[in-house]
């Protein structure tokens, strides 16, 4: 079976986590943990950065110091992985979920600053904050937001847990990597990501005081007194020293990963160009990471989840994209703007194996049973 996507971890991790083991640092206490937000902060352009034991710890944490809280309006894409919006739910406040548009298949940016631009005319609630979403490794269209910040004093947060590497190419934030451009940056270190810590998430921000808040609340929110006098409610979320040299040790291959993600998309998309489908977006102004290369079938050709059925059986593994948001119980009543662009991306969409390791003898592979199964009339809808 060619797999959808699997961690490298044919570097430094295991004498890094023989040293943690030696010294007997081996929970959130360690030189691991301060070296590697150090590092990793220098590798994305950010002056500060927090280390969290998980991607969705580092939202939580980064929502609640931006000022989500009950009563509170958030917006954030409707077509993300769940953990994006429960973060919100963890505050208290409230979802607005935004659609995407069909370029980039991020947030709809435009079409959220003419409604918070409208709200405010008004009279209506706007967003304390914005939560927008770099989904599959490609940065959202963040202008419009910064406009909105400037106007109206929205926080802006990140959540760039799929893009780590990827970066605006042209435009008013060229050259800045994504998690750097609004108030505050989330990552994620699962180990599905572009690199792993086997479990675990990074704050990043050019802002000290959000950074030291984030810090405080990610250690119990505990004073630094000696005896044990804590101000507000905190989190045990602080990486240990063991994920964190795992994760140094991929971060110093992280510029090797991203190029064998991109070398990968370039393959696919000279290979796939024949079939009936839409490839991996790439708008000219930006440089996408390519986390998980995903495509759009046509809309009337096939069932996805017969397609990911059939290439099970031809050893590849693919995988449908997530449901919107608004499907999901938790946030049916949520309040959304549109929602057919998310519809449509989640109907049609299939994301491909898209290892670091892969060969392009295996990409061939997956190109010919994607090439079969979408030639058999019994997979037609």
């Amino acid at each position: 079976m060619i797999p959808l996507i699997e961690p490298a971890l044919d570097g430094n991790e295991s004498h890094y986590l023989q040293e943690c083991i030696a010294s007997g640092y081996v929970s959130s206490v360690g030189p691991f943990v301060e070296r590697f937000e150090r590092q990793f902060a220098e590798a994305v352009g950010a002056r500060h950065a927090v280390a969290c034991s998980s991607g969705t710890a580092a939202l939580h944490v980064a929502l609640r110091v931006a000022g989500a809280a009950p009563g509170q309006l958030v917006a954030v894409s409707d077509f993300t992985f769940i953990a994006s919006v429960n973060a919100i739910s963890y505050t208290g406040a409230d979802a607005l979920l935004v659609d995407s548009e069909s370029t980039t298949w991020n947030m709809d940016t435009e079409r959220l600053h003419d409604d918070v631009v409208r709200r405010a005319r008004d009279g209506e609630q706007i967003p304390a904050v914005i939560e927008v979403v770099h989904v599959l490794g490609h940065p959202a269209q963040l202008e419009p937001l910064l406009d909105l910040r400037d106007r109206f004093g929205i926080t802006i947060v990140e959540d760039a847990a799929e893009s780590l590497g990827a970066s605006w190419s042209a435009g008013q934030l060229a050259g800045r990597q994504v998690g750097t451009a609004g108030d505050i940056g989330c990552f994620s270190f699962n180990g599905n990501k572009i690199m792993t810590s086997g479990g675990g998430g990074m704050i990043t921000t050019d802002d000290a005081d959000l950074a030291a808040r984030a810090r405080h609340l990610t250690t119990q929110a505990k004073l630094a007194t000696g005896h044990y006098v804590h101000d507000t409610v905190g989190y045990n979320y602080r990486l240990s020293n063991l994920a964190a040299a795992v994760g140094q040790a991929q971060l110093e291959r992280l510029d090797a990963f991203l190029d064998a993600k991109r070398a990968i998309a370039e393959r696919y998309d000279d290979w796939l160009w024949p079939l009936p489908l839409t490839p991996a977006p790439a708008a000219s102004w930006a440089d996408p990471s390519y986390w998980l290369y995903s495509v759009l079938l046509d809309d009337e050709p096939v069932d996805v989840d017969h397609v990911v059925v059939a290439l099970a059986e031809l050893d590849v593994q693919a995988r449908r994209l997530w449901p919107p948001i608004h499907r999901q119980a938790p946030y049916r009543s949520a309040e959304r703007l549109g929602g057919r662009t998310a519809e449509h991306i989640y109907r049609n969409g299939l994301s491909l194996p898209s290892s670091v390791s892969i060969t392009p003898d295996e990409q061939l592979t997956v190109v010919n049973a994607l090439t079969k199964t979408l030639s058999d009339a019994s997979f037609r809808r």
